[in-house]
């Protein structure tokens, strides 16, 4: 049986930040200039969190412009991944979470 060992704080961060919308595609760059990570960390972590199912990648479709820009890799969090998510989050968002589940109720 695997043991799960705690995230990272920058780990961490990356679910924080992929958690504030969670349905939305985002780019690595932008996750990068969000929680202050520079490519040589961001991207191994995006890359772990995607081969456990935590994150769906994704390839942007081709723009017509700018021309000669390369595809872009996108990402956002699976069901597991939201759930880490929430688990990993500092206490407060945590307590408002659950409010806000409990009033959805």
């Amino acid at each position: 049986m695997e043991r799960m060992r705690r995230p990272s704080p920058q780990t961490i961060a990356v679910l924080q930040a992929l958690l504030a919308e969670p349905d939305a595609w985002r780019y690595g760059y932008e996750l990068g200039q969000q929680v202050g990570l520079k490519a040589g960390s961001l991207y191994p972590i995006l890359m772990r969190l995607a081969d456990r199912g935590l994150l769906e990648a994704s390839w942007e479709a081709p723009a017509a412009e700018p021309a000669g820009r390369p595809p872009r890799h996108l990402y956002r969090l699976t069901g597991d991944g939201r759930e880490l998510a929430r688990q990993t989050a500092p206490a407060p968002a945590r307590a408002r979470a659950s409010t806000r589940l409990r009033s959805a109720q």
